[in-house]
């Protein structure tokens, strides 16, 4: 029974690698409590950057009465001409297990070394491209003179530690396009040019996708981000700019800056979440834990959330046990002299921005996961970067969803009107 249509853009690695076997045994894949429909499709479909498939709620080889099993589970025949795909009405996107099954399957005949091999030349030669692009950029502003720090843009596209939406993994390229797209000039407010290599530079995307496709672990996956990071920061006079991507990905970042640096820095977190969970929903790395781990690591001195609205009594108390200075929407009034004077960074490392684009308020930023009314205007925090006193040594912002942005890309605009002006205070 077909009940609707869905497109769904991602990346996939290369099929032919499954092994040649005649029968699969039967998986059984663990549901969410409620699922709600399930769809499939060919490898040969699934070469294209973009699936428009089918929705059904039942297929061949799938259990009827899923309803009657404890917990639900998806009982498949899974065989080398159909690829099942999970998808659920709140739009987490697509899932696909195949690189777990083909552990799975072919733990007689390869073993874990050969894995861990084949992994490490898939990150290797992703570190080779961010290292020699960023090499070159700075080679090119050492040789024009004048710059002591540049901007310098690092696409993290991932997306699969959203407790909600994934569609953040999307986002680099649309902020990338929306920057360049030619609807205003490339001025910053502050007056400083774009389009001057001194001021801003881009290394292209860390692999995100292509990475996780080998059976990279998130342990792992963090670790290329953090290096990813330290390898434009090598390249003097870079610094990064980071664009998401879901809040994870700060935590891999902050680390990067605060080792590379030799030492903690001071974080604004502009955000409608303090993302300070220990493990939510059991994930360590969730993007509603990110600054759980960046205090644990003792990588910030301080840190200050501003913007804060949807907060429970554990983001309080995580609050209280880390020493956070959290400024939430309901005493904004109040603390906004405060905020718009800020001077961070003395007698640290540096200053770390990260800024969450739902810590607007929806009606300036509809395209995010999370939409939370009662939010910063943009002015309000234009106000406060702008007037903040310090050296920003490093930045990010997180948690466009280009899937739920206005058909004239208005998030996506604002997503790229914050990096301008990040771009401004970090170069010099």
């Amino acid at each position: 029974m077909v009940v609707g249509s869905i497109e769904i853009p991602f990346s996939i690695g290369c099929l032919a690698d499954i092994p040649k076997v005649s029968s699969i045994e039967l998986l059984q894949i663990p549901l969410p409590s409620s699922p709600r429909f399930f769809l499939s499709t060919t490898p040969k479909t699934l070469f294209s950057s973009s699936l428009h498939v089918p929705i059904r709620s039942l297929f061949t080889n799938v259990v009827e009465d899923i309803d009657d099993i404890s917990p639900p589970r998806l009982v498949v025949d899974l065989n080398l001409e159909t690829m099942i795909l999970l998808v659920d009405l709140d739009g987490r996107g697509a899932r696909y297990w195949w690189i777990h099954h083909v552990r799975r399957l072919s733990a007689a005949k390869v073993s874990a070394d050969a894995l861990e091999r084949g992994q490490s030349r898939v990150i290797d030669a992703s570190l080779t491209l961010i290292r020699e692009r960023a090499k070159l950029k700075a080679e090119l502003l050492r040789a024009l003179g004048g710059v002591k720090a540049s901007a310098c843009l690092l696409g993290v596209p991932l997306g699969h530690n959203s407790s909600f939406l994934q569609g953040p993994a999307f986002a680099p390229p649309r902020i990338r396009e929306a920057i360049w797209c030619g609807s205003t000039n490339s001025s910053t407010e502050e007056g400083k040019e774009l389009n001057d290599p001194r001021v801003l530079t881009d290394v292209g995307d860390v692999p995100i996708q292509e990475i996780r496709d080998c059976g990279v672990e998130d342990d792992r996956l963090m670790n290329v981000v953090s290096e990813s990071v330290k390898t434009v920061m090598e390249e003097d006079p870079l610094r990064p700019l980071v664009l998401g991507g879901d809040h994870s990905i700060s935590y891999p970042v902050v680390r990067a800056v605060s080792e590379k640096l030799g030492g903690p820095v001071d974080i604004l977190h502009l955000d409608a979440h303090p993302d300070i969970y220990d493990a939510f929903e059991g994930n360590i790395y969730s993007h509603a834990s990110s600054f759980a781990r960046i205090m644990e690591g003792g990588y910030a001195r301080r840190l200050l959330q501003v913007g804060i609205r949807s907060i429970t009594k554990e983001g309080r108390e995580q609050g209280k046990r880390f020493g956070v200075e959290q400024y939430e929407m309901r005493t904004f009034s109040k603390d906004r002299e405060k905020l718009e004077s800020l001077k961070l960074g003395e007698g640290v490392k540096g200053v770390y921005i990260s800024v969450d684009v739902d810590c607007l308020d929806p009606a300036f930023a509809p395209g995010v996961s999370h939409i939370e009314p009662g939010g910063l205007s943009f002015r309000d925090v234009l106000n406060i970067l702008h007037n903040l006193q310090g050296d920003v040594v490093a930045g990010d912002v997180v948690e466009f969803n280009p899937q739920r942005d206005t058909v004239d890309g208005m998030t996506a605009m604002v997503a790229a009107k914050l990096v301008r002006e990040l771009t401004a205070k970090i170069s010099k």
